[in-house]
C-alpha cells in the first residue's frame, strides 16, 4: 500500500529539520511528518506526558495544562497515547492552539488508532522517525521519547507510577539540558510515586500552568544576551559549574568534589548563575541549568 501523498520527509540540516534534534544523542536519519507541516516551525514547544491509565485527577490536569499552555501560544507534545498524552493533545486542539505528536510507528499507521489521530493528522501535527508502513512495536516508544524531550524546552509529567515510560521520558529530557517538571499528587496513590520520585530527584514542582508560562515564554523573550552565551560575563567558576551540570543535577558537595573546589567557592558561583537566569536550585539543594 502506497503512503499517503499529505507526508513530507525531512532530513538534517534540510528545510523543516528541527534544529534541536541535532544535539540530541542518537540523532534520526530522518522525519516523516503528517498534518500541518508548518508545526513544525513553531516555537516554543513543551512535552505533557504521563500514565495510560490516568486518575479523574490526572486526566483533568493534564486537560488543564495542554488548555492553557496551548492558550499562551506554547505548542504542546506528547506521545499520542491513550490517557495523559490524549488529555493533553485533545485540550490543546479543542482550545485551537498547535500539538504535535511523535509516534512509536510509522505517521500513516498512526496507534493507537481513533478519533485523536484524526484530529491530529488535520488540526495538528504527526510525527516519526519510522519509514510508512511501519507498524507499532514494544520497543519504538522508548526510543521515541528521546524526541518527544528532544523536541522540547521542558517536559512536564503529570501522573505515572514508579516503573514508567514517562520518566524514561523525564530523564531524556534531563540528560538533554531540558526542564523537567512534576505535578504532585496524593501521596497514598500509585501514580503519585513516579512524579514523586522526580521531584525527589530534583525536578520542579508546578500547581499552576502559569508556572510554566512564564518560565518558558520569559527564556524565550530574554533570547540569547550576555549571560546566556556562557561569555565573559560570567566568573571563570561559574562557566567551569555551568559546563559540569549539563544534563545533570548535582548538589553543592557533589560540584565541589567533581571539580575540586572550595564550597564556599561553588556556593558564590551557584549564586551567581542563579541571578543570571542560568541555573535553578530544586528541592534537596539541587541545581540544573536552565534551557
Amino acid at each position: 500500500m502506497r503512503p499517503p501523498s499529505d507526508l513530507l520527509c525531512v532530513e538534517p540540516g534540510g528545510r523543516s529539520w528541527p534544529t534541536e534534534l541535532s544535539q540530541i544523542e542518537c540523532v534520526p536519519d530522518r522525519l516523516w511528518l503528517r498534518g500541518r507541516i508548518e508545526l513544525i516551525d513553531r516555537h516554543p514547544r513543551v512535552a505533557i506526558v504521563g500514565t495510560r491509565g490516568p486518575s479523574p485527577y490526572g486526566e483533568a490536569q493534564a486537560a488543564r495544562f495542554g488548555r492553557e499552555l496551548a492558550r499562551a501560544g506554547i505548542v504542546v507534545v506528547s506521545g499520542m497515547a491513550r490517557g495523559i498524552d490524549q488529555a493533553a493533545h485533545a485540550a490543546a486542539l479543542d482550545a485551537g492552539g498547535a500539538t504535535l505528536a511523535v509516534l512509536g510507528s510509522a505517521v500513516d499507521r498512526p496507534w493507537p488508532a481513533g478519533e485523536i489521530a484524526r484530529r491530529l493528522a488535520v488540526s495538528g501535527l504527526l510525527l516519526s522517525e519510522f519509514q510508512p508502513g511501519t507498524d507499532p512495536r514494544p520497543h519504538h516508544f522508548p526510543l521515541r521519547n528521546r524526541l518527544i524531550s528532544g523536541l522540547c524546552l521542558g517536559v512536564l509529567v503529570v501522573e505515572a507510577a514508579a516503573a514508567s515510560g514517562s520518566l524514561i521520558t523525564a530523564r531524556w529530557a534531563a540528560d538533554q539540558g531540558r526542564h523537567v517538571w512534576a505535578l504532585p499528587g496524593r501521596v497514598d496513590h500509585p501514580l503519585s510515586r513516579g512524579t514523586h520520585k522526580l521531584l525527589r530527584e530534583g525536578a520542579a514542582l508546578v500547581e499552576s500552568p502559569d508556572e510554566i508560562v512564564s518560565e518558558v515564554l520569559g527564556a524565550v523573550a530574554a533570547g540569547p544576551g550576555p549571560a546566556a552565551d556562557e561569555g565573559s560575563s560570567l566568573s571563570e567558576a561559574a562557566r567551569t559549574i555551568l559546563a559540569a551540570l549539563e544534563g545533570e543535577t548535582q548538589d553543592v558537595s557533589d560540584l565541589a568534589a567533581r571539580l575540586g573546589l572550595e564550597g564556599t567557592q561553588v556556593l558564590m558561583a551557584l549564586v551567581e548563575l542563579e541571578l543570571a537566569g542560568r541555573v535553578a536550585r530544586g528541592p534537596g539543594g539541587l541545581y540544573r541549568r536552565l534551557a
